[in-house]
């Protein structure tokens, strides 16, 4: 049994019409984790999610679900050129469809602005121990508004640290 949220807009009712949903809890299954030099495959983990991993990325990137289409024509912009930004404006539609539809149910989801700002409070905590904070630069900054987040105008060491969880070769 996977608690699965049906998509839905505060002001688009058609929206609902597409019928979307999205299961609640992120689990990862799939990366082994490594630790004292030894690989362990089976090590599932999860959390929640930032909604701009779903409204920004599992629904529309083109080799996943490629769904901006489908969302445009619902929301019946003009799809004529790219000047329209119609790509753009049915992605903001959707992330709001996302983040309200999760409110909604009642499942815990966050915001890329909110993420952001929780992301650097953590840095700046570990930089006044002396620490520093690795970071993938992609990961950091979301792929939604990335340049009005505080995280866009910094760089990040990337730097390999164990323990850590990796892709399965």
């Amino acid at each position: 049994m996977v608690l699965e949220v049906p998509i839905t807009h505060p002001d688009v009712p058609r929206l609902a019409e597409l019928g979307l949903r999205w299961h609640a809890v992120p689990v990862i299954s799939n990366m082994r984790l490594r630790i004292g030099g030894m690989d362990y495959p089976l090590a599932p983990f999860n959390g929640w999610y930032m909604g701009t991993e779903i409204g920004a990325r599992n629904f529309v990137d083109e080799d996943r679900y490629n769904l901006l289409p489908a969302i445009a024509a619902c929301l019946r912009l003009d799809t004529s050129s790219e000047s329209t930004l119609c790509r753009d404006r049915a992605l903001v539609e959707l992330n709001v469809a996302v983040l309200h539809s999760f409110e909604a149910a009642g499942v815990r989801i966050s915001d890329h602005h909110e993420e952001s700002r929780r992301f650097l409070a953590h840095l700046a905590k570990e930089e006044r121990q002396g620490r520093t904070v690795p970071a993938d630069w992609s990961w950091i900054v979301p792929p939604l508004s990335g340049g009005i987040t505080p995280v866009f105008h910094r760089y990040y060491d990337n730097v390999d640290q164990r323990p850590n969880f990796y892709p399965r070769q």
